[in-house]
């Protein structure tokens, strides 16, 4: 790729940028959210065909209409934001628009082929998802992997991973590696976006790193260093965040009390038994697991976003109550950051400003309209405070990186003030900087008195920023580590502590 450039209205998106990977090579691309790295990747993968450069594959000149000509020259992409069409099934989505069929160009689908396949394509990435299930039916590491599997259905010669890894438990993550080592083995060229140095100095063979739309340098993985990669990517040197203590409150802001959930029908997730626990304001509470451990289905269980109420007991400030509603946990103080950012946190019709003050508009309007002035002031205090890369808060939403349209959300609920917050996978996709920034507003808010509920499938961040880790598996709660005890040794017995153990379905309790 050579002299690429593409701006977005005023933003300059790429200036001039340079890129070039190898076959059988898998090449890491790294830099800051809104660095460019995923436009970058879209150009190659024909979802932008309006930009600046040229493109050579394999020596040749190749301009592509669209996504469909980029996959018959043999580039696929795999989005960090999930494209996938949920009622539908995963078969469904993977053949999507190269359907299976019997009977010539016009005959009947052929969906036990289409199904057949499926299932030797999740065999191979080690995942038991059914072909048969909705996508809607899934958690998001699921649909994920259905993602992935989209992109390894045909063979082809450039695999593009954006973050692919952001939604995957540890033991998904493993057995993805073993896929891109087979695709390498083959001669595939993996092109890898990933903020995660860990991921990038075990598989990357060559690592190139863009810094506000502008290339910045390439090196050999033996070449350079995760610090020299960060310092590429932000400018500066990122220092170490240490924990600080600070007065935890003596009562209660939330007590839990043999919390129970049932499953879904048929849905394959979790359900949660007889979780007991509490926090208390100015304490940071981590949630370790591992995927399908039930980490999401109990921040829904209290925010009242679960499918079915659950049983047990949930007090709020030493007051019982149970919430029917996302609207009612809200108007009591209660705030939650999704891990879906895409399907349940984002109005991606609205700017940026409108999705930040969105549960701010009583105290923003004047009568009946809203005031621009006071509007502009909380929309310019979120700008600042959380370092969101935007031309304005007049800005669409959809123009900003995955990571800058998830600092609006956390924005949105800063905002409202809440005395327990709910974070699930708050910096799912969000780079090294930015994780930095949201990891010391977390431990400034609770410094200020708000109880703090996180989940994250990176044990450093929890250990980073807990008070205490709670450790769940198989909905259970198996594990509460002070932070004096917690290591990710501890942690990681606790959320395997059932997963080997031989359980009759007589009695499938332990």
């Amino acid at each position: 790729m050579r002299h690429i450039a593409k701006n977005f209205g005023g933003v300059h998106a790429l200036r001039d940028v340079p890129f070039s990977a190898q076959a059988g090579e898998v090449h890491a691309l790294c830099g800051e959210n809104g660095a460019g790295k995923s436009t970058l990747m879209k150009i190659l993968a024909g979802a932008i065909t309006e930009y600046e450069g040229e493109i050579l594959l394999n020596g040749r000149p190749v301009r592509f209409a669209g996504t469909r000509d980029a996959e018959d020259a043999g580039i696929r992409i795999i989005y960090q934001e999930l494209n996938l069409v949920p009622q539908l099934t995963v078969a469904d989505n993977i053949f999507l628009g190269r359907e299976k069929t019997w009977g010539g160009y016009l005959g009947w689908l052929d969906n036990r082929t289409m199904e057949i396949q499926t299932t030797r394509l999740f065999n191979r990435l080690g995942a038991a998802i059914s072909p048969r299930a909705k996508v809607a039916d899934l958690r998001i590491g699921d649909q994920q992997m259905v993602e992935i599997a989209k992109a390894l259905a045909f063979d082809a010669a450039i695999v593009i991973m954006d973050e692919p890894t952001s939604a995957l438990s540890g033991s998904e993550v493993a057995r993805l590696f073993r896929v891109i080592a087979d695709l390498k083995k083959t001669g595939a060229t993996v092109l890898y976006i990933s903020h995660k140095m860990n991921e990038v100095f075990t598989l990357a063979d060559r690592v190139t790193v863009l810094r506000d739309g502008r290339y910045v340098a390439s090196a050999a993985r033996g070449d350079t260093s995760p610090d020299q990669v960060i310092r590429w990517m932000v400018g500066r040197e990122i220092a170490a965040l240490h924990y600080e203590k600070h007065p935890i409150g003596h009562q209660a802001v939330l007590d839990v009390e043999s919390l129970s959930l049932a499953s879904p029908p048929a849905s394959g997730r979790p359900s949660l038994r007889d979780v007991s626990f509490s926090i208390a304001a100015g304490e940071v509470v981590g949630i370790a697991g591992l995927l399908g451990a039930g980490r999401t289905e109990l921040l829904e269980a209290i925010y009242g976003a679960s499918p079915f109420p659950p049983t047990g007991a949930i007090r709020l400030g030493g007051r019982p109550v149970r919430f029917a509603h996302p609207d009612e946990a809200i108007k009591s103080g209660v705030a939650m950051v999704t891990e879906d950012r895409k399907t349940l946190g984002l109005f991606d019709r609205m700017t940026v400003g409108e999705n930040i003050t969105l549960r701010r508009l009583p105290e923003l309007t004047a009568g009946p309209f809203i005031n621009p002035r006071a509007e502009s002031r909380a929309v310019g205090w979120a700008l600042k405070e959380l370092s969101i890369k935007t031309t304005g808060g007049d800005a669409p939403i959809t123009s900003l990186s995955g990571g800058n349209q998830q600092k609006c959300i956390v924005a949105r609920w800063l905002l409202v003030e809440p005395r327990l917050l709910l974070l699930d996978e708050p910096t799912r996709g969000i780079d090294v900087g930015a994780k930095a920034e949201i990891y010391l507003l977390i431990r400034k808010l609770a410094a200020l008195g708000r109880a703090i509920i996180i989940t994250s499938s990176e044990l450093p961040e929890l250990l980073t920023v807990s008070d205490r880790i709670l450790v769940l598996c198989e909905g259970r709660l198996t594990a509460q580590i002070p932070r004096a005890q917690a290591t990710e040794e501890a942690i990681m017995q606790a959320a395997t502590q059932f997963l080997d153990r031989a359980r009759s379905s007589s009695d499938p309790k332990p």
